[in-house]
């Protein structure tokens, strides 16, 4: 209706999401000056202008077991966010990733005529296919980063727009590694590693400890080395603080930042870090980077039998090949996290060759993803069809084209 302010309903689920959500936000804001949020975004989606219902962490539990565990409290959120929507009435619903979640509520929103989109596509294609038909229930469109996911949604039949990676148009395509580390106040000549254990407690909780005692023991053999280590949250700080008061030996060879991690990346010569949106920054920064991950034994006794993917990081799972190594729970040692490492931070052509492979798949992503994203929200309040865009059969075609 002429004169009403569009009504935007988010819900995000952690700091990746609600980076995504803020951009979509901006790009919303540019076409509608009056427009509406509400729902659940973190501190960058706060600054953009949605009225908070629920904290961001409210949704923040890895793992299959660890959401058994919450699954009450996370059921009682659900419940309240949808009566919420249907009293303020929006005219969209756009789910940001938290595909556990937000796909239920999408459904419960869609079935009383609101239009719902899903911003960040499930690994379906990796682990359970049959949720395909769950998601083509549950929403009017489907809005993929990645080439190969809007290939699997077109197949299906379920509406979808590739819209490239926010995360790509954000990052430029070149660096300076000396620039970042005069920023922070890094030793110039020092050989750098960037340590990003996590964003989550659980992930502090599994990673944190060995993650910084694999510093130590490479500290011992290589007398340049200096870590970085951006700490995602004031809470993640608290606690990684807590575990390098156990290392008095690491004293001047560990910064700790708040936040910065794309600065940490670009200032460092490798990255260690564990699975998700981090290693698709560290690709984007043009860093050599070394995936270590490990979970409660439950939950990886279940992803075991669950996952159909060759790999879980997301570099690899673009380029469908090796280029990251990843090391997953028993193998994620101490002794096998630091014995790759070395060998990789003395093999500089292999980091040559990495980074600028890195460059390539960069540029291949860019692709303005918050206008398009923007743009197919407008035509789901609109109820028009979403916009053309590239819904490829491989990789290739995907990124030799533009629109």
């Amino acid at each position: 209706m002429a004169g009403v302010p569009l009504k935007v309903y988010l819900v995000a689920g952690e700091l990746s999401g609600d980076r995504l959500g803020a951009g979509l936000m901006r790009e919303l804001k540019v076409r509608h000056p009056d427009i509406e949020f509400r729902g659940i975004g973190g501190p960058r989606m706060l600054a953009e202008g949605i009225d908070g219902r629920f904290p961001l962490e409210t949704l923040s539990v890895m793992g299959l077991v660890e959401v058994l565990r919450h699954l009450p409290r996370l059921v009682g959120v659900r419940r309240a966010l949808r009566r919420d929507a249907l009293a303020w009435r929006p005219d969209v619903m756009v789910g940001i990733d938290a595909p556990d979640f937000n796909l239920g509520l999408e459904r419960q929103l869609r079935e009383t005529g609101i239009p719902t989109a899903h911003y960040v596509s499930p690994s379906v294609w990796a682990w359970r296919q049959g949720r395909v038909k769950g998601i083509a229930r549950a929403v009017d469109a489907m809005l993929t980063f990645l080439p190969f996911e809007a290939a699997f949604y077109a197949r299906h039949g379920v509406p979808v727009a590739f819209v490239g990676h926010p995360l790509a148009d954000e990052l430029p395509l070149e660096n300076d590694r000396m620039t970042a580390r005069a920023g922070l106040a890094l030793p110039p000549e020092a050989e750098v590693l960037a340590v990003l254990p996590g964003s989550r407690a659980s992930e502090i909780r599994f990673m944190g400890r060995p993650f910084l005692d694999v510093v130590e023991r490479l500290s011992q053999a290589r007398a340049s080395l200096h870590a970085v280590i951006p700490a995602a949250t004031p809470e993640r700080r608290s606690e990684i603080e807590a575990l390098l008061a156990e290392r008095p030996a690491l004293a001047g060879r560990v910064t700790l930042l708040d936040g910065q991690a794309h600065e940490a990346m670009v200032a460092s010569d490798m990255v260690l870090l564990t699975s998700g949106t981090a290693a698709l920054e560290a690709m984007l920064c043009h860093r050599p980077m070394l995936v270590a991950y490990r979970m409660a034994p439950a939950t990886h006794w279940l992803a075991r039998r669950l996952v159909k993917s060759e790999w879980i990081s997301l570099p690899n799972l673009i380029a469908r090949e090796t280029l990251v190594p990843e090391l997953i729970q028993d193998a994620a040692s101490v002794e096998g996290i630091s014995r790759r490492l070395s060998a990789m931070l003395d093999d500089r052509a292999g980091c040559a060759a990495q980074e600028a492979r890195f460059a390539e798949m960069h540029a291949g992503l860019q692709r303005d993803a918050s206008r398009r994203a923007a743009e197919a929200i407008e035509a789901l309040v609109a109820r028009r069809p979403l916009p053309s865009s590239v819904v490829p059969k491989t990789v290739e075609e995907a990124y030799s084209d533009g629109d």
